[in-house]
């Protein structure tokens, strides 16, 4: 596989999002992701799911240590309402060599937990957001450091009040990784995507201080030759933990090159792309409602409906071209067609903004994302139907059984 990086992109042309992606109703591709869908799921539940839960039960008992009390509930309320971003993630470990799926399976859940908590750290105000959210994040760069790799200083992390929470989970990760077989091979593009990740976190959750100027400005610049305009970009670094996680599967292999790590890195940042605009997305209609609509959200940036679409599907139709084209094509297509079935399949999906926008995608994936789309539309269903039944504890039979159903992934 040639190395790709992301100065090597190609300026994405006009559109039509009312046709399939092409290479998605190839009916090889189609047999191929539905047996990678079937065996994800498989060793999910058998192998990764237990270990997850261990995960989470273990990181849960540590936040709750901490003294200080505002990072207390901080922490917790992380892991208990956005806890599902590692499980989902998860999936990403069926990739692996049973023998190391462990250990990856301890690296994607402690940097997940370590990135929401950054996530809601730099959310905070501060007198200086961005050399804060800089300082904060360098644990994130430091957790993809492999000890003794030769990358950098590793794990010399700015003073928290967390009781080393921060500090712990960065190590974890650290650790968990350096014992795959191809951690060198990903830890240079593992550097670039966190250091990208943490300064586009940093710069929009600032902008309510020093406004979007600052933003549009670092995102211009490093959308240079890259052939994605700067909101593209920007938008899939603010997700680009998930290019983290796929690095650290690929990990797993001993076959996997630093040339494998930077087609992978292409690939999901298309795929974070469309997760990040999505979210802000479904979310839009509620916000609207609440009167909490942001002025610095990442949808925001676009001028006009039409506008974002064209995004959406650009970013989509290019992620899929080049999930397929990865080793394990079929499985990383699947993970890009996830990410679509869930956020289209959300309540917000249905709002004036969000509708036409979410039918487009389906669309643009179909058929590939029917079967996907029909597992989490039914988990929707058995989510509803299960706070029913907290609100009517009497009530049983049906009920009761869909209430234990879950979705790909292990997402809640």
């Amino acid at each position: 596989m040639g190395a790709s990086t992301l100065r090597d992109r190609q300026p994405v042309g006009a559109i039509d999002d009312r046709r399939p992606v092409g290479a998605l109703r190839d009916r090889r591709l189609l047999a191929r992701a539905g047996l990678a869908l079937l065996f994800a799921n498989v060793r999910y539940w058998t192998s990764v799911a237990p270990v997850v839960r261990g995960q989470l039960r273990h990181w849960e008992q540590r936040a709750r240590s901490i003294d200080d009390p505002e990072l207390r509930a901080l922490a917790l309320e992380k892991l208990h309402g956005e806890g599902f971003h590692a499980e989902a993630a998860a999936m990403l470990a069926t990739l692996a060599p049973r023998r190391h799926r462990s250990d990856v399976v301890e690296a994607i859940i402690a940097l997940e937990l370590l990135f929401d908590y950054l996530d809601g750290l730099t959310e905070r105000p501060s007198a200086d957001p961005l050399g804060d959210g800089e300082r904060l994040f360098k644990a994130l760069t430091d957790a993809v450091v492999v000890p003794g790799g030769g990358t950098g200083k590793n794990l010399e992390l700015p003073p928290q009040s967390d009781d080393g929470y921060l500090e712990l989970l960065s190590r974890k990760v650290s650790g968990a990784l350096a014992r795959l077989p191809a951690a060198l091979a990903i830890t240079e593009v593992a550097q670039r995507i966190a250091a990208l990740g943490g300064q586009a976190q940093t710069r929009m959750h600032a902008a309510s201080q020093l406004g979007t100027e600052q933003v549009e400005e670092w995102a211009r610049r490093e959308a240079e030759d890259t052939g994605l305009q700067w909101r593209e970009l920007l938008a899939g670094a603010a997700s680009s933990v998930l290019v983290l996680h796929a690095l650290i599967a690929a990990a797993a292999d001993p076959r996997t090159t630093p040339e494998d790590a930077a087609e992978i890195e292409s690939a999901y940042l298309s795929t974070c792309t469309v997760l990040t605009l999505l979210d802000g997305l479904v979310d839009h209609e509620q916000d609207r409602l609440s009167g909490e609509e942001s002025l610095h959200g990442y949808i925001s940036l676009y001028g006009d409906p039409h506008e974002l679409s064209q995004a959406l599907t650009g970013a989509a139709q290019r992620a899929a071209a080049q999930a397929r084209a990865l080793p394990n094509g079929p499985h990383h297509t699947m993970i890009l067609v996830g990410v679509v079935a869930y956020y289209t399949s959300h309540p917000g999906a249905r709002g004036e903004l969000a509708a036409p926008i979410a039918k487009g995608l389906q669309r643009q994936l179909t058929p590939l994302i029917s079967p996907t789309l029909a597992i989490m539309n039914a988990w929707r269903l058995a989510k509803r139907t299960r706070a029913r039944n907290r609100r009517a504890p009497r009530s049983g039979g049906l009920a009761s059984s869909l209430g234990k159903s879950r979705g790909i992934g292990g997402v809640q």
